[in-house]
């Protein structure tokens, strides 16, 4: 094995570089540890620090918990028969370090622990006293990952590669993606081999993955990648449905080729929010928030324009010659809480998966009744609390879909008109939504001489609607206000104020 490369130790962040010196020191001059994987691969590359995958030729676990106490991190055993644990940040701990993984070799020694993974560009290592002593280590390289990682190419480390572990199939797909990258010749016949093992495989590994893909910022060209490789028919059999369900005008494409374009659109607005004025720098910060287990917005926004249309097939029907789905958005949210619980996603990621997904169409609503009254955007905001700004870039990233274009353009257009008007009203929106109320439960039920039940849940969402709009300002205007819509009908929905 020969040097192809060297790493010097400043090219991991300060937080990595904590790491390796206490690991270092733990190790002590007798036991041997390498840096391996994505965490070499990106101090090559010259990309931010991440975490840390650490190999050992045995005692993976004794090492991590030794390794834990003096970081002031929580030790998670991933497998304590194969030999891996995680040592993370955790409760009442102080480490606010990267993760680190630390695992045995899989085959006896270093290279044939590199052959045995993934890529090529996956299959390096550093010797971890050599990095932290002399401030710098050659890199371990025995199939070649230095040069594929110059060239940008993703090559299996041995044929059937994707055939031990079907997830890889989601990794070479995100790696693929990535612009300017390229796949070898042969890992496309390798994924599609390979496709069919995808339904055995752990469902966390699965959505670790995916979100991966939807995390980078071409994240449909990856799943093109998969649709074409046979995964996706193994992960999201909905979608050969949406494939084969045609749409009339304006829509261009198929419901499955609409889906992806919008991803496209949300890959894009995603990675330029800030040119969303004057709201960018919130659009971008509000992606960012996470929604547990790796997943952030940015993702749900994705995950959401693909599924968005996914009951389509369903509820498909001509009259008229047009063709209409009736339904679709409703049914639509039934069925991604379900693929969320297929895929193991977060509580928080399934409820806004399922909020987008079930009121996809308002905007669209809104912009065909004319100028959206203070009324209806208060209504708007209040149904969709949170997840309101996610809903408008759902509704940008559709819009563009219908026929190929750019959201932004759609943004910058006369389509993008009702978007704009709502986004501009979030702020008064959100201040009215936490203002406290004129009036509380008890005070109404004293005033209406009414027990607790549906009818005073309606007159309080009603005066709140009311106070929201500044048609009610006192509490005496709102003691009068529900007194009088008492004796209204109880499906209401426009009151006379």
């Amino acid at each position: 094995m020969t040097a192809a490369a060297r790493v010097k130790l400043d090219a991991f962040g300060a937080g990595a570089r904590r790491a390796l010196e206490v690991l270092a020191r733990v190790l002590g001059p007798e036991r041997h540890a390498w840096v391996v994987g994505g965490a070499v691969r990106d101090a090559l590359a010259g990309v931010g620090p991440g975490d840390l995958d650490i190999a050992v030729p045995s005692g993976a676990v004794a090492l991590a918990r030794e390794l834990a106490d003096p970081l002031g991190a929580a030790l998670h055993v991933l497998d304590g028969a194969r030999g891996a644990a995680r040592v993370a940040r955790g409760p009442g701990r102080a480490w606010q370090g990267p993760q680190v993984d630390v695992a045995d070799f899989r085959a006896p020694g270093l290279t044939g622990d590199l052959r045995g993974r993934d890529f090529t560009i996956n299959a390096l290592a550093l010797a971890v006293r050599r990095l932290v002593a002399a401030g710098e280590a050659d890199v371990e390289d025995p199939v070649g990952g230095v040069e594929d990682l110059a060239a940008r190419t993703v090559r299996l480390c041995a044929p059937r590669s994707l055939e031990d572990d079907p997830v890889r199939i989601l990794r070479a797909a995100r790696f693929g993606a990535q612009p300017g990258w390229r796949l070898d010749p042969g890992l496309g016949a390798a994924a599609l081999r390979a496709a069919p093992g995808l339904a055995q495989a752990s469902a966390e590994r699965v959505r670790d993955e995916i979100v991966a893909i939807l995390a980078g910022p071409t994240s449909a060209a990856g799943l093109r990648l998969l649709d074409r490789w046979g995964a996706l028919e193994v992960l999201l059999p909905e979608g050969e449905a949406m494939k084969a369900t045609a749409q009339s005008e304006p829509h261009r494409f198929d419901v499955w080729e609409h889906s992806l374009r919008a991803v496209e659109g949300a890959d894009l607005l995603a990675s330029r929010a800030r040119e969303l004025e004057p709201w960018g720098e919130a659009l971008a910060g509000h992606l960012d928030e996470s929604l547990g287990d790796g997943a952030t917005r940015r993702e749900a926004l994705k995950l959401a324009a693909l599924l968005h249309d996914v009951a389509k097939p369903e509820t498909r029907s001509v009259e008229g010659g047009r063709t209409r789905f009736l339904g679709h958005d409703a049914l639509g949210a039934r069925r991604v809480i379900a693929i969320a619980e297929r895929l193991r996603l977060s509580g928080r990621m399934a409820g806004v998966l399922e909020r987008l997904v079930r009121h996809h169409l308002r905007p669209m609503h809104l912009a065909l009744s004319g100028a959206v009254s203070r009324r209806a955007r208060y209504r708007f905001f209040r149904d969709l609390g949170d997840d309101a700004r996610d809903l408008l870039l759902l509704a940008l990233a559709d819009a563009a879909a219908l026929r190929g274009d750019s959201p932004l353009a759609v943004w910058n257009g006369p389509g993008g008109r009702t978007v704009r008007e709502l986004m501009a009203g979030h702020a008064e929106e959100a201040a009215a939504l936490s203002a406290p109320p004129l009036l509380d439960g008890r005070e109404a039920m004293e005033a209406l001489d009414l027990p607790p039940g549906p009818e005073i849940g309606r007159l309080l969402r009603l005066l709140r609607e009311a106070q929201a709009v500044g048609a009610v300002t006192t509490r005496e205007a709102a003691l009068a206000y529900i007194r009088r819509m008492r004796d209204q009908p109880l499906d209401t929905s426009e009151p006379a104020l």
